[in-house]
């Protein structure tokens, strides 16, 4: 693996399970959220912590089949699931299959040709793996940002990060 896909690695994890110079990631923010809490909507026009990861595990889904040369767009459903019941094994799981698709990506963003960086994956959207790869880190911030407001809105209870 070249630097620069060490650092494109490196970044992602980052994001994703901490260390990042920035602040919080996403496992770092989701900390003490238990299911009620990431069903919960405080900011009435806002989604949910949960919402959020679903979406979050769509997008890495998305970019996981890019990788493999599918270029299907999500679908409103695909991008933005309905909840499932609010219970502390589906909250887990939900959490346990996001961690499981970044270290999916982790793995694939490995194992890809650095030499395919500036082409794009699919058709269209024509973005290059280099978007698709520093593009993910990027929306995984964002969200984790607005996990950290919502669980601001929550309240002290959910602050154990």
């Amino acid at each position: 693996m070249t630097r620069e896909m060490e650092r494109l690695e490196d970044q992602l994890r980052r994001s994703f399970e901490g260390d990042a110079w920035h602040g919080p990631a996403v496992l770092e923010v989701l900390a003490g959220v238990d299911a009620d809490q990431a069903a919960a909507r405080p900011v009435a026009a806002a989604h949910s912590i949960w919402e959020l990861v679903l979406h979050l595990a769509a997008t890495y889904r998305l970019v996981l089949r890019r990788l493999g040369g599918d270029g299907t767009q999500l679908s409103p459903e695909d991008d933005w699931p309905s909840l499932p019941a609010a219970t502390p094994e589906n909250w887990r799981d939900a959490v346990d299959t996001l961690r499981r698709l970044n270290q999916d990506l982790r793995r694939a963003l490995k194992a890809f040709a650095p030499h395919r960086l500036d082409a794009p994956l699919v058709a269209d959207p024509p973005y290059t793996a280099y978007t698709q790869f520093i593009g993910i880190t990027e929306h995984d911030l964002y969200h984790a940002g607005q996990i950290a407001m919502l669980k601001r809105a929550l309240g002290p209870r959910t602050r154990s990060e």
